[in-house]
């Protein structure tokens, strides 16, 4: 048993339709699927988003560099303009000084800073030229007596208690009297020392060395210099005859060379034309030249015929 069959409202198909199947890459029968279907088909809803933590530590790390870098930014700055405030201040107050300083020269006073500053300038020059000095004194002692340097100096140093435990010498320092040097006195010669006739021409008065002592200085060989560098075998080889050739000439005689000559060398005189060149030479000029071209000419006439 059925029950009678029913028209189906509008509602009724509504619910009833089925969605066709979407798919994000065929639409074979070219349906126009709107956006919001497509993205509800793609299950995208369905799902959680989750964001990882570290985003948001990236995020923090970077905004504090960047007001880090902001401060140290704004810090040098403010330094930077301090310094040049300081260096602007400083200027101005040197220029002051000088200007302040050029009116008091130009007004003629000094004040006692300055005063003080020339007083200190001169103790110091006085220092200074008084160490140049003692310098300069053991520089000459050292150039004229090194081993007489180390003595002198000790000695200056010692205590007046250990002069006089030693025996040293007193320095006495006379008032008024003046000392000479003995050996300017009781001299033969005077002032006419060294000076001659105004026509002579004696440069010198007398030899810069004397000339006995002059041949003792000079160089002289030993009697035995031969036999100090050939040794004892001098007289051998001065009897060695070294040039002496190993074979002779074909006719040569070694012993009477060796016996002596009775006179000079002898040479034999060759022949003056060996060539006989002269006597060519004679005959070609004495033979006339006529009898000669007319030979020729008979030559050539046979020739052509």
């Amino acid at each position: 048993m059925h029950s009678p069959t029913r028209k189906v409202t509008v509602k009724e198909q509504k619910e009833w339709k089925i969605p066709p199947c979407i798919s994000n890459w065929k639409n074979a029968k070219g349906y126009t699927i709107p956006l919001d279907k497509r993205l509800a088909a793609d299950g995208r809803g369905l799902q959680q988003v989750h964001i990882n933590e570290n985003f948001a530590k990236l995020a923090e790390a970077l905004y504090i560099a960047d007001r880090k870098a902001r401060e140290a930014v704004e810090t040098r700055a403010q330094l930077e303009k301090k310094l040049a405030q300081k260096e602007k201040e400083k200027k101005e107050e040197h220029l002051r000084l000088l200007a302040q300083k050029a009116r008091e020269e130009r007004a003629g006073i000094r004040t006692t800073a300055a005063l003080e500053k020339d007083d200190e300038l001169r103790e110091r020059d006085q220092m200074r030229y008084e160490r140049h000095k003692d310098r300069a004194r053991e520089r000459n002692l050292a150039r004229a007596a090194p081993d007489k340097r180390s003595k002198l100096q000790r000695d200056r140093e010692r205590d007046i208690s250990e002069q006089i435990a030693l025996g040293m010498p007193a320095k006495t320092i006379t008032g008024g009297e003046v000392q000479f040097d003995q050996r300017l006195m009781n001299t033969t010669k005077g002032m006419d020392s060294g000076y001659g006739d105004d026509e002579a021409y004696n440069v010198y008065d007398k030899p810069w060395r004397d000339t006995s002592s002059l041949g003792q200085h000079l160089y002289r060989p030993s009697k035995n210099v031969d036999k100090d560098i050939y040794g004892d075998d001098l007289e051998k080889i001065v009897k060695t005859n070294r040039f002496v050739p190993d074979k002779e000439f074909s006719g040569t005689d070694r012993s009477a060379a060796q016996a002596g000559r009775s006179g000079p060398v002898q040479f034999e005189k060759e022949e003056e034309d060996p060539f006989g060149l002269d006597q060519f030479l004679t005959q070609a000029k004495r033979s006339s030249k006529r009898p000669n071209y007319e030979r020729e000419r008979k030559d050539d006439k046979r020739r052509r015929h």
